[in-house]
This record gives C-alpha cells, structure tokens and sequence, in this order.
C-alpha cells in the first residue's frame, strides 16, 4: 500500500514539473543550455530594430557569460503573458540573491553608498577576472574617476604616476587581493601609423595578420599552448609586425571588492623587489572574438628579460641577483681602497708630519 502511494506521489509530482514547464513556455521564457535557453527572449533582444538599444543583448558577448547559462527568466522573472505588447516590465532580480559573499564585503567598502554592482558590471558582458584585460578593469573605475584627477592626486607621492597608473590595474593596490601575475597583452599603434600610441590589439586585428590561422600561432609557432621565452624574442623581432609588441601588466589572480587604501601599497618594494612572487608566472592574454581574453602560461623568466621580450615592461630593481649584488660590493670596495687607505695613511702618519714640518721651520 506504501509502494503505491509513493508511486502516486512521484507520478503527481512528475505531472506537476509538465505544467509549471508548459506554464513557463506559455509566458515568453523557455528553460535548458545556453543554446535552447531563453531563446524566446533573444528573439527579439538580439536585434537592434526589435528593441530599443538599452535592451539589445550582444549575444556573443552574453553566450559566453556564466549568466546565459542560468538563462534570462533567472534574473528577469515575473515576465507576462503578453509581453511584450502589455509594456510590463520584468522584475530584476538582485545580485546578492548569487552573490551574498560578495555584496556583503563590498557593503563594508567605502564604495558601497557610492556605486551599485550595475554601475561597474554589466551581467550581460560579465566574465571573470582571467578573462579581462588589466586596461578593462580601469574603464571600470574610470567611469567614475577620470584618469587626469587620478594622476594629480598619485602624483603627490608616486613617481611618474602617468607610467604606473598605466601599468597597474587599480585593483593591483587597492583591494587586499593576494598572488599577483604579470600578464603579457599584445598592443598595437593606432591607424598603422609608426608614431601613433600604443592601444590593446583587437580580435579582429590580429585575425587579420594571422592570415587564416589561430591568432594563437601569432607567437605560439609550435602549437604547444606554451610560450617559450624564444617564442616571445622570435615575436618582437619579425619586422611584419613592427606596429606591434609586448605589455606587462601586474594583476591579481583573484580579485576582491573590499576597494581601499592599503599601507603595503606605499612601499615600493610591494613590486620593486628582487624576486616577488609575481616574477615567478607570467601568462599571455589573447583576445576572443566574442571580447573576452584567454591566457597562456608563458615560460619562467619572461619578465627578467624585460629589456630583450617585454619592453613595455620592467620593475627596476627587480632583475637584481645574488652574483651580480656580491661582484656590485666588489667594485665598490675596490673603489674605496685608494681613498680609505690614503686618509688612514696620513691619519697614522700625522705626527712624523707635524715634527718634519716643525725641523723645516
């Protein structure tokens, strides 16, 4: 008699998922993989004459984001069944329903009564922090801070602060993010021109000098998803491709949203040390088409060749070693004997001096 009632609940229950799903179809949102999911709703938001441009989705852009795989009905529910002619509009759902953690830590930063997670993060672009380049993460924060007022105002205690601003996504010093990288972008002068300024290499530009292979054969001439310090020489050597080259930026591995002013960031020798961590791995960032950017590990040592693979990259006192810090204390040891010795000499000798000195008077 048990057997048969849970046979008869599992059969209800079953009946129940079939309409809820039928019910959900009807109302404009269907359920599944990105690429059955909610394609009622990329019908018409994928095209910029469907829809106001505010609300056209870039499905390249939104395929590749963990978002699309939870589907558009996830954060927009309470869609009606005569959407869209009966101008209702959908309720959001709110950040912190995925994202407590989060919303709890950027809730004790100073930025939290000043921005919400829309003003920085569009959920329809959204991708992780390996996926954007360090020049992304500073739009971010420069839709807010402009890039002059933050020069002036580092400038105050930071040396060339246009150089360091440029090379450092802000969240290199300002969130309590741990295991830094050096990450390798490949960059471009504007329009082709010789002297016009360096800017971030697009898909579609470096597609184009791939001439029909993977952009990754751009520098990984073996095919081994490996870059060799060979491999980046071989790069900024090719004369085909003297319009680009190679830029380092310092990155976290994992970043935070608890935004402030840390005391380690004062001191220089957070970067410009001999041997920080963030020496030890370097990858290469290559864009995507749909805008985002894979990495590639490069092999041990890049940034200590800054001057020969990465030359818009190099950590003064960085390249120190051991050797070369003993043959440096040589030299100058050696250079002091001549003028120590000498004013010992006469410092020992003074009296035979003074008495000669006294017999010729």
């Amino acid at each position: 008699m048990k057997e048969t009632e849970n046979l008869l609940l599992l059969i209800a229950g079953i009946t129940l998922l079939a309409v809820a799903a039928a019910h959900a179809g009807e109302e404009g949102y269907s359920y599944g993989s990105i690429e059955g999911k909610s394609d009622t709703c990329l019908a018409c938001h994928r095209d910029g004459k469907a829809v106001a441009p505010r609300y056209r989705i870039d499905t390249g852009q939104y395929n590749h984001t963990s978002h699309a795989r939870i589907g558009c009905a996830a954060c927009h529910d309470g869609i009606s069944p005569g959407h869209p002619a009966d101008r209702i509009v959908s309720k959001k759902t709110s950040c912190n329903q995925c994202h407590r953690d989060t919303a709890e830590e950027y809730g004790r930063s100073k930025h939290a009564g000043k921005a919400s997670c829309g003003d920085c993060h569009n959920p329809h672009q959204v991708s992780a922090p390996e996926e954007i380049s360090g020049q992304e993460m500073n739009r971010m924060c420069a839709s807010c801070h402009s890039k002059e007022a933050m020069e002036a105002r580092h400038a105050a205690w930071l040396p060339q602060a246009d150089l360091h601003l440029g090379m450092l996504p802000c969240v290199t010093c300002h969130t309590a993010s741990e295991n830094y990288l050096i990450t390798l972008h490949i960059i471009k002068r504007d329009g082709d021109n010789p002297y016009g300024e360096f800017r971030l290499a697009t898909f579609a530009e470096l597609d184009k000098l791939a001439e029909g292979k993977d952009i990754r054969s751009l520098i990984d001439t073996n095919s081994d998803t490996y870059i060799s310090l060979e491999e980046l020489r071989q790069f900024n050597q090719k004369q085909n491709q003297r319009l680009l080259r190679l830029q380092g930026v310092m990155v976290p591995e994992q970043v935070t949203h608890d935004f402030k002013a840390l005391e380690s960031r004062w001191n220089c020798t957070f970067c410009h040390a001999s041997g920080p961590k963030a020496m030890q791995r370097s990858t290469l960032a290559l864009p995507e088409r749909n805008g985002s950017f894979t990495r590639i590990d490069v092999e041990k040592g890049a940034v200590l060749e800054a001057l020969g693979s990465t030359p818009d990259f190099y950590m003064t006192g960085a390249t120190r070693n051991a050797t070369l810090n003993k043959v440096g204390l040589a030299i100058i040891a050696g250079g002091l004997v001549m003028p120590v010795g000498h004013g010992f000499l006469r410092f020992v000798t003074r009296k035979n001096r003074k008495e000669r000195s006294h017999r010729h008077e």
